[in-house]
């Protein structure tokens, strides 16, 4: 797999570390090495990255501080000698927590999570265009009909069927509702059993209630966190 990756980390030790293992291991291309959250700040004003590899406590400006700032399409993999951060790390776009001294075991381990990650999800685009490539067709009687995801509101899961909705029209898929949301990354996701939204789309959210188009959609206990998650990135 041909990720581009970051790697920001005020300890030069633990980056030149970071390099001979992602060197040794993976197929990937390093495309930047930082020493503190500004360097990456400014690295990302000119490129991109599918995903970093984030130190915690640095000066400045902390790895939890910078991930709140970065691209939401860039995953992250936080890496830190403590351990006590590891829960709030998840309300980001994390695949990964590495505990210092990252052990080359451990490192592979990791490598693996994040391949498996990335092949559910699209790689960021090379672009500020938008990803016209970003479409599915589905079938409606005999025609194949070509729809972008971009201008998809909701899915809406109805026993054997599944309503696919835009702001012009609605479509019958027959299809289950868990198979697609295997299918969608963000900003799709699951908000309930019946449920996935657009998260690009939605009005407002209030009172464990998504306003999206004409419709208003609760959110669920089982899905809230994985929603909020996305959410938390975007509130000011």
């Amino acid at each position: 797999m041909n990720l581009k990756c970051i790697i920001v980390d005020d300890e030069p030790n633990a980056v030149n570390l970071l390099e001979v293992l992602i060197g040794q291991t993976t197929g990937w291309q390093l495309v930047g090495k930082c020493y503190n959250a500004l360097e990456a700040i400014a690295f990302f004003k000119k490129q991109q990255a599918d995903l970093i590899f984030l130190d915690i406590n640095m000066p400045q400006l902390s790895g939890m501080e910078l991930a709140g700032l970065l691209p939401t399409e860039t995953r992250i993999v936080f890496t830190t000698a403590y351990a006590e951060y590891a829960a709030e790390s998840y309300t980001y776009q994390t695949i990964d927590y590495l505990l210092k001294p990252i052990t080359l075991k451990r490192f592979l381990a990791s490598v693996k999570k994040i391949e498996a990650a990335f092949e559910k999800i699209p790689l960021v685009q090379k672009t500020g265009e938008p990803d016209e490539s970003n479409y599915f067709f589905v079938k409606s009687g005999k025609t194949l009909r070509k729809v972008l995801l971009e201008e998809v509101l909701y899915f809406e899961g109805e026993k054997e069927y599944v309503r696919l909705v835009t702001a012009n029209e609605e479509i019958l898929l027959y299809r289950r509702l868990k198979d697609i949301d295997e299918q969608l990354s963000p900003p799709f996701v699951r908000v309930h059993n019946s449920y996935i939204v657009n998260t690009k789309l939605l009005r407002k959210f209030q009172d464990n209630h998504i306003y999206i188009g004409n419709k208003q959609i609760p959110v669920s206990e089982k899905f809230r966190e994985g929603f909020m998650q996305l959410i938390r990135q975007r509130i000011f």
